[in-house]
């Protein structure tokens, strides 16, 4: 972990609009602007952009991508620009547990894959490209979303070590836990070999 150095209502102020930003259900909101209905009643029901390419749309797909990630890389990069490093990892995990627990949906939203990968990409780049490229490399090679993502989440924190990075192995750590909590049931389904694959229904 970073020094805290911040004063901690700077921290919770910095929590706090970190947790809202990345609350936004982007993938509700392109849904609806490319008319393709209720994302939660669409496929496996997640607002995140693998349920939008579920639809046949990539370009909402490829938009809520890019905006769920947006947002936790947005979140470290106004922190650590106006607060610190502590301010900036903090924003992180509160942008990705507000995609995740959003209060908009009643605490009922994604799992939170693009969103780990932008913040990863927005604290220190090589961690997030190594992750980023993990993700590719696995989904190219078997299909599975779910996969890629438990993948690149349980190497993160060795990416991290290994990249000089070890001040981020805790929040690497904390953010692959919550990753695998919210994919337990792709786990199950990988296990019982009815996990659908990248571009199925």
């Amino acid at each position: 972990m970073p020094d805290l150095v911040t004063p901690p209502p700077i921290l919770a102020l910095v929590a706090l609009l970190a947790y809202l930003a990345g609350a936004v259900p982007f993938g509700i909101v392109i849904a609806r602007i490319f008319g393709l209905g209720d994302l939660r009643r669409i496929g496996s029901g997640n607002i995140g952009a693998t349920n939008v390419l579920r639809t046949g749309n990539k370009p909402a797909a490829f938009l809520t991508l890019v905006l769920d990630a947006g947002k936790g890389a947005f979140a470290v990069l106004i922190a650590r620009a106006a607060v610190g490093e502590d301010a900036a990892q903090l924003a992180g995990l509160a942008a990705f547990t507000g995609h995740i627990f959003p209060v908009y949906l009643g605490f009922r939203g994604g799992k939170g894959v693009a969103t780990f990968l932008g913040t990863l990409l927005a604290l220190a780049w090589p961690v997030g490209l190594a992750a980023c490229a993990t993700w590719l490399i696995v989904a190219l090679a078997t299909r599975y979303s779910s996969l890629s993502a438990l993948m690149a989440a349980a190497l993160s924190p060795l990416y991290m070590i290994f990249l000089g990075h070890g001040q981020m192995v805790m929040l690497g750590i904390v953010l692959t836990v919550l990753i695998y909590a919210r994919h337990w049931p792709n786990i199950e389904r990988l296990k019982a070999g009815t996990e659908p694959k990248i571009g199925k229904g």
